[in-house]
């Protein structure tokens, strides 16, 4: 069963994520800031990181760089509430520190998924 951790200090949002991730057969843990979810990691990795990039404590940016210093081949989406290519966009961002997918919010429970089947392969 792929394993998917979930970073987001929302937490309606993440537990709608883990809801539907869960309802489509996939295993979900699930932290509310970026420096937690680094700590899960190490503990547990999953097979795939969804992660918020405007968090307390660790933001996304700075999660997903060191995610991929402990595993480079991690596959990971990124998620923002900022406007695209607006002043809070960092989505490009993210793609360009490794993830390999983003999602701007709100997003589609069909974008969600596909997005994870697309990082999956």
């Amino acid at each position: 069963m792929t394993r998917v951790l979930v970073i987001d200090d929302e937490d309606l949002l993440r537990e709608a994520i883990r809801e539907m991730l869960e309802d489509a057969g996939y295993e979900v843990a699930e932290e509310a800031d970026g420096a937690a979810g680094v700590r899960a990691f190490r503990e547990a990795p999953a097979d795939v990181v969804i992660t918020d990039i405007i968090m307390p404590n660790k933001d996304g940016i700075r999660t997903i760089w060191e995610l991929k210093q402990l595993r480079p081949e991690l596959r990971i989406i990124a998620m923002s509430g900022g406007v695209p290519g607006g002043p809070r966009s960092d989505l490009p961002l993210a793609t360009a520190y490794g993830a390999a997918r983003t999602l701007q919010k709100p997003f589609t429970r069909a974008e969600l998924l596909g997005a994870v089947a697309a990082v999956i392969g």
